[in-house]
């Protein structure tokens, strides 16, 4: 894990172009926002955490912070629920629920309720975190994106009551695998795969639970080995991806790179083994071009990444998911001083 490559610096160029006055524009086509497909929680919530994680808390990121936070306030209903989709008029357009999107939102508000550097931004965000806290919802990955959420506010606050339950609510909620064989807790792989580990590992954590940790320790070995080929990630594609399915999916999403990133992160914290820095490493490095199509998923200069990985190229819309998904992995690589083996491309 050494070479000549240094690490980019980061640009919010791009981020800064999907934002409008309500949050971040969901969707573009190629690097201009499709307005007229409004906003969603799921991609407000990636943005607060990537702007409040950033070091230097620059007036733009300040001003993003703002915005996004005041987004997520706004969609959480009295029952803890939350609106997911508001038109670019700022008015909400479906029925407050408990999909992933609730998840999302939770694990941000929690994220930010521990670290954001400002004290004024982490009250309200831990005063949106209980709100949402009280809700809990069916699906396995809502449970582990908000389990990752009530671990970052038991870190800051162990006393927490309504963190500590709802992250005992999120373990439960992922089940033991049925076959030895295939030890993930689902008949097949599918998307925010690294999430449901990262889960385990943080909760595992918090809780003083090292068996717990350990489970998801070892998931996400299972996992990188199912997902990596030779010298590269080549992760589950929409389809999903069972026992015995090796060959290499495409329309590659880059939020399936940064789950990676952030749970290769999570357990080399927990366990200070080197071996999680190499898929932080690999993660950034498919940005780069390292991939099953050998092409290049993030624009460096403005920060913007491509909507998936094609068997010949990629998709060059650059919407709020996959810029995000790129800031992100930028970020992790950043934090824990990886260099890669070659010189980062631009584009």
């Amino acid at each position: 894990m050494t070479g000549f490559g240094e690490l980019p610096a980061l640009s919010y160029t791009h981020l800064a172009v999907l934002t409008g006055r309500h949050g971040v524009f969901e969707h573009a086509l190629g690097a201009e926002p499709r307005r007229e497909g409004g906003y969603c929680v799921d991609d407000v919530a990636r943005a607060l955490i990537v702007v409040t994680r950033d070091e230097i808390q620059s007036p733009p990121l300040l001003a993003f912070t703002e915005i996004y936070l005041r987004f997520l306030e706004g969609a959480i209903a009295e029952d803890g629920s939350a609106h997911n989709r508001m038109s670019a008029f700022g008015g909400w357009t479906d029925e407050p629920g408990v999909g992933d999107w609730w998840g999302r939102l939770v694990w941000s508000l929690g994220h930010a309720a521990a670290t954001a550097p400002s004290h004024r931004i982490r009250e309200r965000c831990l005063v949106a975190f209980h709100r949402a806290a009280a809700a809990r919802s069916d699906s396995l990955r809502s449970m582990a994106f908000a389990t990752l959420g009530a671990a970052e506010v038991l870190r800051a606050h162990p006393a927490d009551r309504l963190a500590r339950e709802l992250a005992l609510a999120g373990v439960a909620a992922i089940p033991p695998p049925e076959d030895p064989a295939w030890p993930w807790p689902e008949p097949r792989l599918a998307y925010s795969n690294a999430s449901i580990a990262e889960a385990l590992i943080a909760a595992g954590g918090v809780l003083g639970d090292r068996l717990l940790e350990q489970r998801g320790l070892a998931l996400l070995r299972f996992l990188l080995s199912v997902e990596s080929a030779p010298g590269r990630l080549s992760v589950t594609g929409p389809a999903g991806r069972g026992p015995g399915e090796t060959m290499p999916q495409f329309d590659q999403q880059p939020i399936e790179i940064t789950a990676i990133a952030d749970a290769a992160a999570r357990a080399y914290e927990a366990t200070a083994d080197t071996y999680w820095l190499d898929g932080i490493r690999l993660a950034w490095a498919w940005f780069t071009g390292e991939n099953d199509s050998g092409t290049a998923m993030f624009d460096i200069d403005r920060g913007a990444g491509f909507d998936g990985l094609e068997p010949d190229g990629r998709n060059e819309n650059q919407g709020a998911e996959s810029t995000l998904a790129g800031l992100s992995t930028l970020q992790q690589a950043r934090r824990h001083a990886i260099v890669l083996s070659s010189a980062v491309p631009t584009s």
